[in-house]
């Protein structure tokens, strides 16, 4: 089954275009979502927490994988409050328990990512 004529119209577009409608997502949410501007403060701690430790490599790619998996569920986050909101401006049940469930999402990402960085200290006392 073909798409709708206006949703054609955003396929196949060029990487840069798509580059585009990223950093627009990526735009909005930090302007919308005190959550996810709070996260990325976070973010720009660990990244400067890595910096000043000798951590390594291997340390240093499980931050940033942590890191970006937080940021990646905040986003999805807040792309199905937008959609659940639009669609279904009611307060309703169902819609209350998927936002808690992608909620959630985040809480758990965000609890591993404290182990991690909590490890990775414990790991560079140690070495120290």
């Amino acid at each position: 089954m073909a798409p709708p004529p206006k949703a054609a119209a955003f396929k196949n577009r060029s990487f840069l275009d798509r580059l585009g409608y990223a950093v627009a997502g990526i735009t909005i949410v930090f302007s919308r979502e005190r959550s996810f501007r709070t996260q990325s403060a976070f973010a720009a701690g660990v990244l400067v927490v890595g910096a000043l430790l000798p951590i390594g490599p291997l340390w240093a790619a499980l931050a940033a994988l942590c890191v970006g998996m937080v940021l990646a569920l905040e986003m999805i986050n807040a792309s199905l409050e937008y959609l659940m909101d639009l669609l279904h401006p009611e307060v309703a049940e169902e819609i209350k328990h998927a936002k808690d469930a992608a909620a959630g999402a985040v809480l758990i990402a965000s609890c591993a990512t404290v182990a991690v960085g909590l490890l990775m200290l414990v790991a560079w006392l140690q070495l120290s």
